[in-house]
């Protein structure tokens, strides 16, 4: 009867720590989530101001439609490749393919802002100066709310993959997310909005 209990005893430590284990991993998850929620707001306001910049360019850079165009074109692409990792941020082929497009984007804005040197009436134009202002704001709050996320996807991955917790995260599909990385030096660094 003693070695019953024992038994038992053995048994219900097993289940508890396998339920707190699976707990811990849906509390990192959420966290991951929670902090993708973060770049969704701040990459939301990006991708709105977006087309108002371009707006305020059009009437100066009327021969520069090709940039124009390619602003918009990545804008379109990184809203749609947000909306896919909203789904899952935890998807790591999806926060990819978001870094990518976000990528592209800052890059064809920091042509579109290089273009715009060559045109003093557009770099006086208190719109366009507005624009560049809260760009660069809103690039500053997306780079600390990428770092969250990051920071709360290693937590995640360090709890999927370290043992014994690997055993129940493999047992009720815990993937390991992946990081937000930009692709392009021109996102890493805030676009350059100085006229002077």
């Amino acid at each position: 009867m003693t070695s019953f209990l024992i038994f038992l005893a053995i048994i219900a430590a097993i289940v508890f720590w396998a339920i707190g284990m699976y707990n811990r991993l849906v509390n990192e998850r959420n966290r991951v989530r929670n902090g993708f929620a973060q770049i969704d707001v701040q990459l939301t306001r990006r991708h709105d101001l977006i087309p108002n910049l371009v707006e305020a360019v059009k009437g100066y850079m009327k021969h520069e439609r090709e940039t124009l165009d390619a602003v918009v074109k990545a804008r379109n692409a990184a809203v749609t490749n947000l909306e896919t990792a909203k789904a899952d941020p935890a998807n790591a082929e999806a926060v990819r393919r978001l870094g990518e497009s976000e990528g592209a984007l800052g890059a064809a804005l920091g042509r579109l802002f290089a273009l715009s040197e060559a045109y003093p009436d557009l770099k006086a134009n208190q719109n366009m100066m507005q624009f560049q202002e809260e760009l660069a704001s809103t690039e500053n709050k997306v780079a600390f709310a990428r770092q969250a996320f990051n920071d709360a996807v290693m937590g995640y991955n360090n709890s999927v993959e370290n043992f014994p917790n690997n055993v129940i995260a493999g047992m009720f599909n815990f993937e390991k997310a992946s990081f937000l990385e930009i692709e392009s030096e021109d996102m890493r660094a805030a676009p350059a909005v100085s006229f002077n």
